[in-house]
């Protein structure tokens, strides 16, 4: 309990304090005094010793006063704090009885002119260009035609129906593994990271897309953050960000192999139009049969002229015929062979499409469970209910039902 002040200097030794008393007292009068204060200045001499408090100096052009941020309130931060950074504070003076030294106690802390998430964004930014994360070197093209389509998003959103349509438009008979994650909130950076890892290392996929639809800043976060930039670094599979929309940018877009505006752009990037390529397949052929056709016109217009210039023009045209006739069928039996291979690719690529047809599945006794509340796919027996209704989808019709009864 500190003694009271002595204001009287004739009052006797009796009343005389002790260093600690008069600290005490000078440290009492300032909390209560001043109480909380916003303080604008200049951030120097930052130290970050293993107890978890940051220690600093805040300064303007003028003075300077010594201050901290104790572990609990500098976990809070969302950037690193850093020599010559302008910030502003919240919290109280107080007096560090030990040493006698005034001393800023903040607790909240803002940069000057721009926003905490802001500042991390750039720094984050920064500091992995340094380590080589953005390289294009390091950049994995996309697979042609990819068999599996790996998607990390979430189940609710629009953006992977928007996904699933593109994609069952174009190659029906393509298959997606979809890991749900969680994509905005608390923990939900790792949760994207892990799932990252997990389809990556399945061995199941040809090809990622990581992303969600638009929202703001601190809806699309997950994406900044260092768990989800160095899990899409690591993986082995190309990875396609597609995050919000095409004015959004995130560390994601920086780290990803491919980045789409949107994420139906990325299904578009990464699964051309079936008519396109039997389409281009046959414009390819018909340029083989016009090439083949003007080569053995110049090769007849060549041998007319030489046969002309012969002194028996009946012998040369006759050795010019075979050659010809020779050449033609030659160039022809090439003509027919690469014709017969396109279309025997074409026939195994349309047989491979047809063994992982879903229908197909299907037409073999299987069905599809959806919940009819949210028309999610069912896969556990657990994630149901008595009395829940499903929807059973069959190779031909559709059927609704009720859980009379689970057994997991």
């Amino acid at each position: 309990m500190s003694r009271p002040f002595v204001r009287d200097p004739d009052a006797g030794p009796s009343s005389v304090l002790t260093v600690s008393e008069l600290n005490e007292i000078i440290r009492d009068r300032l909390e209560t005094g001043l109480g909380a204060l916003w303080v604008a200045g200049e951030l120097s001499n930052v130290r970050f010793p293993p107890s978890g408090h940051v220690y600093f100096t805040l300064k303007d052009a003028q003075s300077q006063m010594s201050a901290v941020l104790f572990r609990r309130h500098a976990e809070s931060l969302r950037f690193r704090l850093e020599d010559g950074m302008e910030v502003v504070c919240s919290g109280r003076v107080g007096l560090y009885t030990v040493r006698g030294a005034l001393q800023f106690y903040a607790v909240e802390m803002e940069a000057r002119g721009k926003g905490a998430l802001t500042v991390a964004f750039e720094q984050l930014k920064k500091r992995l260009l340094q380590e080589g994360l953005f390289d294009q070197e390091r950049k994995k093209p996309l697979p042609f035609l990819p068999r599996t389509v790996g998607i990390v998003t979430s189940l609710r959103g629009a953006a992977v129906r928007d996904m699933l349509r593109i994609i069952g438009d174009r190659f029906p008979d393509r298959r997606v593994v979809i890991r749900p994650v969680r994509v905005q909130g608390p923990g939900s950076a790792e949760e994207i990271a892990q799932a990252i890892r997990e389809l990556d290392e399945s061995g199941m996929i040809d090809v990622m897309i990581v992303g969600r639809g638009g929202g703001s800043l601190e809806d699309l976060w997950a994406f900044n953050e260092e768990a989800v930039a160095r899990a899409m670094h690591a993986a082995a599979v190309p990875i396609v960000s597609a995050v919000g929309h095409e004015i959004d940018v995130t560390i994601a877009d920086f780290v990803a192999d491919w980045r789409a505006a949107t994420p139906t752009a990325a299904a578009e990037m990464i699964l051309p139009e079936k008519s396109g390529l039997v389409e281009h397949v046959g414009l390819l052929a018909r340029r083989l049969r016009r090439g083949t056709a003007g080569r053995l016109e110049r090769r007849r217009e060549s041998l007319r002229h030489w046969a002309g210039r012969l002194a028996d023009p009946s012998r040369g045209l006759r050795q010019g015929q075979m050659r010809l006739d020779d050449l033609s069928l030659r160039l022809w039996r090439r003509q027919e062979d690469s014709v017969a291979r396109l279309r025997e690719r074409l026939g195994h690529l349309a047989g491979r499409l047809e063994s992982v047809n879903p229908l197909a599945v299907l037409r073999r006794g299987y069905s599809i469970v959806y919940r009819v509340s949210d028309g999610s796919i069912v896969t556990d027996a657990s994630a149901l209910r008595q009395g829940n209704q499903v929807k059973l989808d069959f190779a031909a019709g559709r059927a609704v039902c009720r859980v009379e009864e689970v057994e997991e």
